[in-house]
């Protein structure tokens, strides 16, 4: 199994900045894929940013330019950086990875989220 834990979550003025970590654990035999989405309230869930194993990445065009996704590939953990937080960016974040199990299997994996208020 394949687990994941977040933190970094919390209150900030507009403005501010947070940075939201997302930490794998458990039978990961290589992380293919790590992501970040949100769902804000009454809204659907929707895609933040994503790194790949080999270091790309994408972003959604709401938070392109004030947010960073990163990995630590020793520590099996990964990052969202934002800055210029606005109140639009209020969600509950979750990260999601993709990964091969050391049975050679896929396993998708989503996190519990973690709430992120930004007061205007």
């Amino acid at each position: 199994q394949v687990q994941l834990v977040e933190s970094g979550g919390g209150l900030v003025q507009a403005g501010g900045s947070l940075r939201l970590s997302c930490a794998a654990s458990g039978s990961i035999f290589r992380i293919n894929t790590m992501a970040w989405y949100r769902q804000a309230p009454g809204k659907q869930r929707e895609f933040v940013a994503q790194i790949v194993s080999g270091g790309s990445t994408n972003y959604a065009d709401s938070v392109k330019g004030r947010s960073t996704i990163s990995r630590d590939n020793v520590r099996n953990t990964f990052y969202l950086q934002m800055n210029s937080l606005k109140a639009e960016d209020t969600a509950v974040y979750y990260c999601k990875v993709a990964v091969t199990t050391t049975a050679r299997s896929s396993q998708e994996v989503w996190g519990q989220g973690t709430l992120v208020t930004v007061s205007s």
